[in-house]
This record gives C-alpha cells, sequence and structure tokens, in this order.
C-alpha cells in the first residue's frame, strides 16, 4: 500500500511538473524530483522510465545521484529564471511589495543553483 501511495504521488506530481513547464507559477522541478523519489520508494521500473526520458532523466539522474548539475545545465536553469522573473517584474511594475519578494526569490533560487556542484557533462547528454 505505501509503494502505491509513493506511485500516486510521483505520478501526480510529475502531471504538476508538466503543467509547470507551460503555467510560469508553477514550479517544474521541485516535482520533477519529487516524482524521481516517489518512483524510487514505489518501482524500479518506473524510476528508470522516468530516468530515462530523454529531455529531462538525465538531470534527474545527475542530482540524485551525483548531487550536481552540468555548466551549461546552470546556466540555462538560471537563464529562464531571470528571464521570466523580470518578465513577471515588467507586467506587475506598480506592486512594489511583490515585485521585492519576487527580487528574493529570483536571488534565491540563482544562489542555489550556483552552490549546487558543477559536474562534468557526458557526450551524450544535452544539458
Amino acid at each position: 500500500m505505501i509503494k502505491t501511495a509513493y506511485f500516486g504521488i510521483g505520478t501526480l506530481s510529475l502531471g504538476l511538473g508538466i503543467l509547470g513547464i507551460v503555467l510560469p507559477l508553477l514550479p517544474t522541478t521541485p516535482y520533477l524530483l519529487l516524482s524521481a523519489a516517489c518512483y524510487a520508494k514505489s518501482s524500479k521500473r518506473h524510476y528508470h522510465w522516468f530516468i530515462t526520458i530523454p529531455w529531462i532523466g538525465k538531470n534527474i539522474k545527475n542530482y540524485y545521484e551525483e548531487k550536481g548539475i552540468t555548466s551549461k545545465g546552470k546556466i540555462i536553469s538560471i537563464g529562464f529564471l531571470w528571464a521570466s522573473i523580470i518578465a513577471t517584474m515588467i507586467i506587475i511594475q506598480f506592486n512594489f511589495i511583490l515585485i521585492f519578494l519576487l527580487f528574493i526569490v529570483l536571488v534565491s533560487v540563482t544562489l542555489h543553483i550556483l552552490s549546487l556542484k558543477t559536474i562534468k557533462s557526458r557526450p551524450e547528454e544535452s544539458i
């Protein structure tokens, strides 16, 4: 029953992570990391399936197994982070409290990404 719960939570968080790709306020990465952790606890087969998804699997595997991300992954992550938050700040330009909070999030997440171990990318990895 516990494995079934982990599988259900993993599948739900995978769906939320995929939605987060297109919805700017819904984070993608935490949901995908949660999916990987839940699949690892529920089924080796599903975890293997998850980490072999071409556009996310290698990055998730690197994060969990090597405790880091590639320098290209850091650059892309920080670039998208800054672009999306600055665009949001421009849209809500008169709400100074919200802009300040977004700036705090921007700096905090940037520092977190930079603090992660940088691993060497393998030739078969895209990021």
